[in-house]
C-alpha cells in the first residue's frame, strides 16, 4: 500500500471512497509481491499495479465494483487457460487480490497510518480478507510498537492477531495469518492479511566522492534512507549529494559507533565504504564488522583489499568477522563509470537480500523469483 498511499490518502481526506486492490498472497512466479496495490479514485484514475499488466483491467473493474456495492471481495487469479478471453497470469503464477472500498467510514485510522509511515514509525495493518461471517470482511487492526486501534469483531481475535501482527512488524514481514472464526489459533475460517510498514532500510555511504553521488541516487531509487558521511567538510555538502537524506561531517568510525549506540542500525542496514584511505577505512570497519548489519562493502583494488585485511587482523578482527566484508564490493558487470559502479554495488546488495547468484536469467533453471530474504525491507 505504501506505493499508492498518497493517492489513497488524497481521496480519503477529500471525503471520497476509493477502491483499493491489494495482493495478499502469491504462489510460484507471481509478478508482484504481497502488499503491492492499486487504487481506483472516484474520477476513474488509477495508481499502482498488482500484476505488471496481466490482470490490471479485471482488477480495475473489481475495485470499481466494490466501491459501488460496499462489499469487499477476495479474488484469485491464476494461469490463463486456453480461452483467449480468460483473465489470468501469463507468468504461470497465482495471486490472491483483496479489493475493498476505502473511506473515512471504512478506514478511520488511515490518517494515523499515513502519519506513522511519514514519521518512520513501525506500523502494521491487519485486515480480515476471508471469514464465514461476511460482515467481518474488511475489519482491521492498526498495530504500532505499543498501540492497537480498531477491532476484528471480537476481543479474542483482536488479542491473537494483535500479538502475531506485532511479531511480523518486528520482523518486517507481510503475509496472511489463518485462525478459527473467532481467532482460535488451532483452526481455520478467518484469514487476516498483515501489511507491515517498517521504516525504510538505511544505507550509510562513507566517503564523499563522485562514486558516492551516483550510489546515493541509485540507493534512494531503491527505497533506502541514505546518509553520506565524511570527515572533510569541503566535500561533505548537501549540494553535492541532493539524493541523500542527510550529509554528515564526522569521522566515519565515530559516527557509526554513535549510530550503533543509539539503536539506529539493524540487520537491514547497508554500509558502503568508499574512502580509499586506511585512516578512514580501518577504524570504521573495526566498528562495522562487529555489528549485525545486512551488508558491508568496501571499495578498492585487490592489492588495497589485502593490505586492508592485514591492518584489520592486526587490529584484532577474526576471520569470521572479516568474512562479513564484501571487498572489492559489487558484482562483476564490467562497470567503469560511477553510475555503472553504483548499479554493480546495488545489484550485489539485491542478490544478497534474495539469495540470487548474479547470473543471466537465461542461464538459470527454476523459478525467476527467489523467496529467501536475507535482509532488506
Amino acid at each position: 500500500m505504501r506505493d499508492v498511499l498518497d493517492e489513497l490518502a488524497s481521496v480519503w481526506r477529500a471525503g471520497g471512497t476509493a477502491g483499493l486492490a491489494t495482493v495478499v498472497r502469491t504462489l510460484r512466479s507471481a509478478p508482484r509481491r504481497a502488499g503491492a496495490a492499486m487504487v481506483v479514485s472516484p474520477d476513474g484514475s488509477v495508481a499502482g499495479s498488482v500484476s505488471g499488466g496481466c490482470v490490471e483491467a479485471a482488477v480495475y473493474e473489481m475495485a470499481t465494483e466494490v466501491v459501488a456495492t460496499g462489499t469487499p471481495v477476495l479474488q484469485r487469479y491464476g494461469i490463463s487457460d486456453d480461452d483467449a478471453f480468460a483473465v489470468g497470469l501469463t507468468c504461470g503464477g497465482t495471486i490472491d487480490i483483496f479489493a475493498e472500498p476505502v473511506s473515512v467510514e471504512t478506514f478511520p485510522q488511515l490518517g494515523a497510518v499515513v502519519d506513522a509511515i511519514a514519521a518512520h514509525r513501525p506500523t502494521a495493518v491487519a485486515t480480515v480478507i476471508a471469514h464465514p461471517d461476511p460482515s467481518r470482511l474488511g475489519r482491521r487492526l492498526v498495530i504500532g510498537a505499543d498501540t492497537v486501534d480498531g477491532s476484528l469483531g471480537s476481543s479474542r481475535a483482536d488479542d491473537a492477531v494483535g500479538d502475531d501482527a506485532r511479531g511480523m512488524l518486528v520482523a518486517g514481514s507481510t503475509g496472511v495469518l489463518v485462525y478459527g472464526p473467532d481467532g482460535e489459533r488451532q483452526g481455520a475460517g478467518m484469514e487476516v492479511f498483515v501489511a507491515s510498514h517498517a521504516p525504510p532500510p538505511r544505507m550509510i555511504v562513507f566517503g564523499a566522492i563522485d562514486f558516492a553521488a551516483a550510489l546515493t541516487r541509485q540507493a534512494a531509487f531503491l527505497g533506502y534512507r541514505v546518509t553520506v558521511c565524511d570527515a572533510r567538510p569541503v566535500f561533505a555538502t548537501a549540494a553535492r549529494f541532493p539524493a541523500a537524506d542527510e550529509v554528515v561531517v564526522d569521522w566515519p568510525h565515530r559516527y557509526l559507533r554513535a549510530q550503533a549506540d543509539a539503536g539506529a542500525l539493524d540487520s537491514r542496514t547497508a554500509i558502503c565504504v568508499l574512502t580509499h584511505d586506511p585512516k578512514f577505512d580501518v577504524p570504521v570497519l573495526e566498528v562495522a564488522l562487529r555489528l549485525e548489519l545486512g551488508y558491508i562493502g568496501v571499495m578498492g583494488s585487490r592489492k588495497t583489499h589485502l593490505d586492508r585485511v592485514d591492518r584489520l587482523r592486526a587490529a584484532g578482527l577474526t576471520d569470521d568477522e572479516l568474512s562479513r566484508m564484501s571487498s572489492p564490493l559489487g558484482l562483476d558487470l564490467g562497470a567503469r563509470t560511477p553510475e555503472e559502479t553504483a548499479v554493480s554495488i546495488t545489484a550485489e546488495i539485491i542478490a544478497r537480500r534474495w539469495g540470487g547468484q548474479g547470473r543471466p536469467l537465461a542461464e538459470v533453471d527454476g523459478p525467476i523469483h527467489h523467496e529467501r530474504t536475507i535482509f532488506g525491507p
